[in-house]
């Protein structure tokens, strides 16, 4: 399954709330994207909230934009990525 990195940016700075609705927002989105074969991996965040970088896996990018659409989450960009492990060298 390829893996992206998805660029989204929220000018207001992002909605996640604490505690048990941020948690049922998250699990929400998760079930949503089981739909189209996307599984969320893990997201970055920048320090002011209005940037993130989330790792996705899924079939295409256009499975990753449906996904972001029926979640209503915006998509800056999304890049095709492979892992690269320091450690493996070592």
């Amino acid at each position: 399954m390829p893996r992206y990195l998805v660029e989204r940016t929220f000018s207001d700075g992002l909605p996640a709330p604490a505690g048990r609705e941020g948690a049922q927002a998250c699990l929400s989105i998760v079930e949503r994207n089981a739909d189209d074969g996307v599984t969320w991996i893990h997201s970055y965040v920048a320090d002011n909230g209005r940037k993130t970088y989330c790792v996705y896996d899924g079939p295409s990018p256009e499975a990753i934009r449906r996904t972001a659409s029926g979640n209503a989450l915006p998509v800056d960009r999304i890049t095709e990525v492979r892992v690269l492990d320091p450690y493996f060298y070592a």
